[in-house]
């Protein structure tokens, strides 16, 4: 089953996107931070991350936004801000329907969620330090397998977020 780490708005936390490396590197197929990492590009806890641009990132080495495949299935990353994601999901979903992707993850809210839209899932996973709408702070495991989708969130300690899971069949 093929999993995927999907983090955000780490906001200059290099000890806790370094945390989450090291736990997670060698049992996901992937790991994405959807931007406002506050670290340089190339920064070691950055390092095996696929990731993007965000409103506080000054780094021009990271690409405003990211169309992936991993195991089968098409992501299309960016961190929002330009597509007014605090407003509504219009336009990521439709640049990502341009892209064919299934998956469309990103930050800049804060507000950690995983929502269907048509046919494509789409996926925030908070902030690993600064959390909005709830205390938790948190970030998101995506695994699949043929057309089933499952979403949980987690705390940094391990703790999962139990009422933000989700799962859904496209």
């Amino acid at each position: 089953m093929p999993t995927v780490l999907i983090t955000s708005d780490s906001h200059g936390f290099k000890d806790e996107v370094q945390q989450l490396k090291d736990q997670y590197k060698h049992k996901v197929d992937a790991m994405i931070h959807c931007g406002d990492s506050e670290l340089d590009y190339a920064h070691p806890a950055m390092v095996d991350f696929l990731k993007v641009t965000g409103n506080c990132d000054y780094d021009p080495e990271y690409p405003e936004d990211l169309t992936v495949e991993i195991k089968g299935t098409r992501f299309f990353v960016a961190h929002g801000h330009h597509h007014n994601v605090k407003m509504t999901l219009d336009a990521i979903t439709y640049q990502a329907s341009e892209q064919q992707a299934t998956i469309v993850c990103h930050g800049h809210s804060h507000l950690a969620h995983a929502t269907k839209v048509g046919d494509q899932i789409v996926i925030n996973p908070g902030s690993i330090r600064l959390p909005r709408g709830r205390q938790e702070e948190t970030y998101a495991i995506l695994s699949w397998d043929d057309h089933t989708y499952k979403i949980n969130f987690y705390q940094l300690n391990g703790k999962e977020v139990k009422n933000l899971a989700a799962q859904y069949t496209l």
